[in-house]
């Protein structure tokens, strides 16, 4: 299975499959040299991709999660291509879950102001998320995303069976983000997740990777249409509308210090912004509980700390949908209508965390 993601940098394939990592010689085109980044752990898959690829490789090893997203980790893979005379036409390619993704796509958008990067996501949310879009970039302590560019990859590999040994609670909240597909776009996806939520949790099953690839489907065809992210207003909403429960789910990222999952993070951040939305758009009272039912199905968190709000709602101001000093926030009036909402009542968002509390 494949996804074309027809984008304003040149159009790519999302290839998913389980043995995908098939189609990665021929995505390294005259390259002299490849460079993999990849998580300290995935040593082993890295060297394995490295004696494919028949070209001089330099393994870059990164920290695992948040904390490879960092100006010192990117200044590191910096001077490394530096050292092995990395030159315009090599390929740099991204090994592990969103973090190292994100990182790797910034590291190639930033050397020599761009060389060609592959993207090879191993975990449900890089594939249904971080790979896809051209979003690469790093945190700051004020806030997650501060800094990157918007830089697509030449090629994407989601290889479904490098899913298997990923950690059921990680499976579940790279499913977070498949919901969000589902509530913002595509209600096939929430159909397929109500008719059995064991099984759409199942890596090898059917269900499953039909879940992906319809969420993977629902970004890239977001993505062609708004690549930068500049469209939306109102009931007219482009690429934001992806940011749906991401305004809170970042900011709670930020507070925890980025020990939460993203996809905990955002799963209070859609069952918040479910409740925004009754109250702000008309949505109705039992897609808010189908909200719960999903994400709670799924053991994902539905609460953060009461007592955290204050602090979350000013790191909320950094949000990137922020204009100026007002906030905007993505909600839905029902399932697959999302809507923009420019300074949310004040009110509203303080009596929707307090119910979530």
């Amino acid at each position: 299975m494949s996804v074309r993601v027809e984008s304003a940098q040149g159009p790519y394939d999302v290839h998913i499959d389980r043995g995908a990592l098939t189609h990665l010689p021929g995505l390294l085109g005259d390259a002299s040299r490849v460079a993999v980044i990849h998580p300290e752990p995935l040593l082993p898959l890295a060297q394995k991709v490295a004696a494919t690829v028949g070209r001089p490789v330099t393994l870059i090893a990164v920290p695992d999660a948040e904390a490879a997203k960092t100006s010192e980790v990117l200044d590191a893979c910096w001077n490394t291509l530096a050292e092995a005379r990395f030159t315009r036409n090599d390929v740099v390619i991204g090994i592990g879950g969103g973090t190292t993704t994100d990182l790797a796509g910034f590291v190639a958008a930033s050397w020599l102001r761009g060389v060609p990067y592959v993207s090879v996501p191993t975990s449900v949310l890089a594939m249904v998320d971080a790979a896809v879009g051209g979003k690469t970039g790093i945190n700051l302590p004020a806030g997650k995303n501060l800094v990157g560019a918007f830089y697509e990859p030449v090629g994407v590999i989601c290889d479904l069976s490098l899913l298997d040994t990923l950690p059921e609670r990680d499976v579940r909240a790279g499913l977070a983000e498949v919901l969000k597909c589902g509530f913002i776009a595509d209600t096939r996806i929430v159909e397929l997740a109500r008719e059995d939520l064991a099984d759409a949790a199942d890596v090898t099953s059917s269900r499953f990777a039909e879940l992906v690839t319809r969420a993977v489907q629902v970004k890239a065809t977001v993505v062609a249409a708004d690549f930068r992210e500049s469209t939306s207003k109102g009931t007219k909403v482009g690429r934001e509308s992806l940011n749906y429960g991401h305004t809170l789910g970042h900011a709670i990222e930020a507070h925890a210090g980025y020990t939460w999952r993203h996809g905990d993070a955002i799963a209070v951040g859609m069952a918040w912004c479910s409740r925004v939305s009754r109250q702000l758009l008309g949505l109705d009272h039992e897609s808010v509980a189908m909200h719960d039912d999903l994400l709670g199905g799924l053991g994902l968190p539905l609460r953060y700390e009461q007592s955290a709000w204050e602090e979350l709602r000013a790191i909320m101001n950094l949000d990137k949908k922020a204009r100026g000093s007002m906030l905007r926030i993505v909600g839905i009036s029902e399932f697959g209508k999302p809507v923009v909402v420019d300074a949310p009542d004040e009110k509203v968002m303080v009596a929707a965390y307090r119910e979530l509390s």
